[in-house]
């Protein structure tokens, strides 16, 4: 009788787990988009390169492309060899130096992908979403993903007096934005997660580093802003795990991210400082979400994703 009932008690606890998963895979996956576009933009990231072009019927590698001559471009810069970046494995990809799928304890570099086991041919890997028009790493340090996090801070939009903002009976959400100066676009305030770190360290690095500027902070100032980053950062919510459609994409060398909405919902988070852009961003302010934002990658989807969550208006 009792193992009968411990069954039924496990059943049970399956199916809360499974329904947790499927409406977090709901939530994750929700208005993303499966073919990437931005990755193939005629000229790679901020520079005179052009790709090949890749029309949409032939994003996938399973469609036969027989023509297909992806320009081969990695920047100076990364074959300079920062700290950060890959050696340069494309004159001999099959020595075996790099530990592609799994965590690469040589490098201390974790090069599974969100997207589960990705193909590796030749000793390269291959983008797990298709033909991009250039191959190499372009300005991405690593070969395969490149992990990033994106903290999106979100806060109800208020008057001046008080109360909160509404259109069309919903409550208007805003978020942290920062101008990337790189591009000139809006951002969430994320950046790469650095070998042996935390996902969820990177988060409250960068947003304490792009967003509140503590790096300039004196040693008081940042004693201050870190108690604030950790006290809004304890909770947060998933929103997306998996590819970004990033200009810097190749076929062999692409962004994915993890981004986490943490949502301040008394608005006082906030009250003893003000926003201040860090060394990477050109500016940064809280941006109201509509659908008429024009945002960096596929930001803005996530965004959209996180005004859905919170029922907020999206006009």
């Amino acid at each position: 009788m009792q193992n009968s009932r411990n069954r039924r008690i496990f059943a049970c606890i399956n199916l809360i787990f499974l329904s947790l998963e499927t409406n977090l895979s709901k939530v994750c996956r929700h208005n993303l988009k499966s073919m990437h576009s931005k990755a193939r933009e005629t000229n790679y990231a901020n520079t005179n390169v052009k790709r090949f072009p890749v029309p949409d019927d032939k994003v996938s590698w399973n469609e036969p492309f027989p023509e297909y001559n992806p320009v081969i471009y990695t920047s100076q810069h990364i074959l300079s060899g920062p700290e950060y970046a890959d050696p340069d494995i494309s004159t001999n990809p099959e020595n075996g130096v790099l530990k592609f799928n799994q965590l690469d304890d040589g490098y201390n570099v974790d090069r599974t992908s969100y997207t589960g086991k990705y193909e590796v041919v030749n000793g390269l890997p291959r983008n797990p979403c298709g033909r991009t028009g250039i191959s190499g790493r372009g300005a991405l340090g690593r070969w395969g993903p490149n992990h990033a996090a994106d903290p999106i801070v979100t806060r109800w939009k208020h008057t001046s007096e008080g109360d909160k903002v509404y259109q069309n009976e919903k409550p208007v959400l805003e978020f942290v934005s920062i101008k990337r100066k790189d591009c000139g676009l809006w951002a969430i305030p994320g950046g790469m997660v650095d070998p042996g770190d935390s996902v969820s360290n990177t988060l409250k690095k960068e947003f304490g580093e792009e967003a509140l500027n503590s790096l300039k902070a004196s040693q008081d100032e940042k004693k201050e802003l870190l108690a604030l980053v950790n006290d809004l950062f304890k909770a947060g919510d998933m929103i997306y795990k998996g590819y970004v459609d990033d200009p810097r994409n190749t076929d062999n060398a692409w962004m994915e991210t993890l981004a986490v909405n943490f949502h301040d919902d008394t608005g006082k988070a906030f009250d003893r400082f003000f926003l201040q852009a860090g060394d990477d961003a050109g500016a940064v302010k809280w941006m109201e979400i509509s659908y008429g934002l024009e945002l960096y990658a596929n930001h803005v989807e996530m965004i959209h994703n996180v005004a859905r969550v919170h029922g907020a208006s999206l006009l």
